[in-house]
């Protein structure tokens, strides 16, 4: 099967770096554009009970900006793999949204009409991510009507 577009998920864990590895191979593949998204979830009450300190008036702006730091690192790798001849008419689109990550995930295979998500597994790198994002391979492997591909 060829590919046009890819959603490609990331979070900043090792194996969201393994993922958009292969996003690119199958990019360079099937010359398929990708759309590139890092969620920024909203804060749950029940952290508040965590023996974690996490300022709350900082939380989003924490997380966006190292959303922004993923999503360059990305576009570095991407640029790196062109000046070695590879995804040469590729276009990525870098999409940051607030929400729940499975929500944003389906809001933009619809809006960005993929027809691939490439995602790592849950392997979350630090406890909020854990906690908040747990299930989130798990639901949309179940619920989506287009290839997942899950990186361990």
């Amino acid at each position: 099967m060829m590919y046009k577009k890819i959603l490609l998920t990331l979070d900043g864990s090792e194996n969201s770096k393994r993922a958009a590895e292969h996003a690119i191979n199958i990019s360079d593949i099937n010359n398929a554009d990708i759309a590139v998204l890092f969620v920024v979830e909203p804060y749950y009450p029940r952290l508040a009970t965590l023996p974690i300190d996490i300022p709350k008036e900082n939380y989003y702006i924490d997380i966006r900006d190292e959303g922004k730091k993923i999503l360059k690192d990305f576009d570095n790798k991407l640029e790196e793999n062109k000046s070695q001849g590879k995804c040469q008419n590729i276009n990525i689109t870098c999409l940051i949204k607030d929400g729940k990550a499975y929500i944003e995930i389906f809001n933009a295979m619809d809006k960005e009409n993929v027809d691939l998500v490439v995602m790592g597994a849950s392997g979350s790198h630090n406890v909020l991510d854990r906690i908040t994002l747990g299930s989130v391979t798990e639901r949309v492997i179940r619920e989506a009507r287009i290839p997942v591909i899950v990186i361990p």
